[in-house]
């Protein structure tokens, strides 16, 4: 059975960063497909950042530069380190999980991930 939960979120301003965490149950971080994705209110679901499990990741064009996403196989961790966060950053973040063990480049689409986490609000103002 598959859980993640999501920590680290907050409010900060304009320029400041933040450290986002997930943490699963039933599942290693290093063994399949992750994701990071995020949604404003009144706006859909957004994927952000992905990571395979070579460590290949992919970044979507609005957090390109400015977050980055890695993990901790010995911790067992995913993160999302976010520098010169942005009111338009404001947003629940959510931590997602696939099955996909393949090379290829990592999904930011939703579809692509089975396993969800409730969330962790980052407000930016």
């Amino acid at each position: 059975h598959v859980q993640l939960v999501e920590s680290g979120g907050g409010s900060v301003q304009p320029g400041r960063s933040l450290t986002l965490s997930c943490t699963p149950s039933g599942y290693r971080v290093s063994d399949y497909h992750m994701a990071w994705f995020r949604q404003a209110p009144g706006k859909e679901r957004e994927g952000i950042a992905s990571i395979n499990v070579y460590g290949r990741t992919n970044y979507a064009n609005s957090i390109k530069d400015r977050f980055l996403i890695s993990r901790s196989n010995a911790a067992n961790i995913l993160y999302l380190r976010m520098d010169s966060l942005k009111p338009a950053d404001t947003a629940m973040y959510y931590c997602a999980a696939s099955f996909n063990r393949g090379s290829g480049t990592p999904a930011l689409t939703d579809l692509s991930y089975s396993f969800w986490g409730p969330g962790t609000q980052v407000t930016v103002s």
